[in-house]
């Protein structure tokens, strides 16, 4: 449709990902050698970007998958300079993956980390408080919501922001396909990577970011459809009238870990409509196609795309591509 079409609402993300800027490579080459899972918030006091990231090495390369995250600053949202990192031993837990970073005005830092509980092979999501973002101790960290508290068998990939003041975190959730022994789904510490779940996405509410209301499924797998084992929401943003959701999905399991990129939207963040229902928004042109993990941040008229994508060699690297309100590059 033309741009000034008068019935065309809430144009998005007409651009290509292939020619984002990549802001840190992977730590390897091949397969399970990922860089990516990023959380993205500014600071405007400070003047700053701040970027919570995940790196990931193959099942059996020590330190193994999921091994360490970083926090990292920058003023343009293009070049970042770590300040932080965390290992997953820190936490006594087998993988750590996508993470969530908050500045509390009163309070200094929140940083929101998915790891496996270390007791019943489960992930869940826990926080750890800090006056500066290079100050967390991943030892202090606390559970915040777990996968008993909502009824699943697993949840992780916080995304947290504000409305009103009241936060908000949309998580990724898997609930059994079948009824499947707890050896079954948990041995391998990655309920997600098994078959026998649906990876959604789901909404908790909170007056003070720590107890958490859980208050509903907001997108769940198009079963049978491109996107029919996985739909995880990765990132929010409001774009009048609509709020405006890209996430990850996938057919079956033998696409977890490679998932593509949707689109949705929804008027009051409980129900999300797809527009992505005959195939992905995004995928990487390199086979097998991932491109995941989006987050959004909508700045002084400029849109910065953060997101992980796969390489030909099958490693992930992480991108930012910056468009203007018309789409173009900035």
């Amino acid at each position: 449709m033309p741009e000034n079409d008068p019935r065309q609402w809430t144009p998005c993300c007409a651009f290509d990902p292939g020619e984002g800027i990549v802001i840190r490579e992977p730590p390897g080459e091949g397969p399970g050698y990922w860089v990516g899972a990023p959380g993205v918030t500014y600071h405007k006091k400070f003047e700053q970007f701040y970027l919570v990231y995940r790196v990931r090495r193959p099942r059996g390369v020590v330190p193994d998958r999921g091994a360490e995250i970083h926090i990292a600053t920058s003023r343009d949202g293009m070049a970042f300079q770590d300040v932080w990192s965390g290992t997953k031993d820190q936490l006594g837990t087998s993988s750590i993956e996508r993470c969530a970073l908050v500045h509390e005005p009163d309070r200094g830092w929140r940083l929101y980390v998915s790891y496996v509980d270390p007791a019943d092979g489960r992930w869940q999501i826990g926080m750890v408080e800090a006056q500066k973002p290079d100050g967390f101790d991943l030892k202090a960290v606390r559970p915040v919501m777990t996968a008993s508290q909502i009824g699943a068998e697993g949840v992780k990939d916080p995304f947290v922001f504000h409305v009103a003041g009241l936060y908000h975190m949309v998580v990724s959730y898997a609930t059994a396909a079948t009824t499947d022994r707890w050896e079954d789904l948990h041995r391998t510490h990655d309920a997600f990577n098994t078959g026998l779940i649906l990876s959604a996405s789901g909404l908790a509410t909170s007056v003070d970011g720590v107890a958490w209301q859980w208050e509903a499924d907001i997108l769940s797998p198009n079963r049978g459809a491109w996107d029919g084992y996985a739909s995880r929401i990765g990132t929010v943003w409001y774009q009048a009238p609509v709020w405006l959701a890209l996430y990850d999905g996938s057919a079956d399991v033998s696409e977890n870990y490679e998932e593509r990129c949707g689109l949705a939207y929804s008027f009051d963040l409980r129900r999300f409509q797809r527009v992505s229902r005959n195939g992905p928004l995004f995928r990487s042109p390199n086979v097998p196609g991932a491109i995941r993990y989006f987050d959004v941040l909508a700045l002084d008229g400029v849109t910065h795309f953060y997101y992980e994508i796969a390489r030909p060699d099958g490693s992930h690297d992480l991108r930012v591509y910056r468009a203007s309100p018309g789409g173009n590059p900035s």
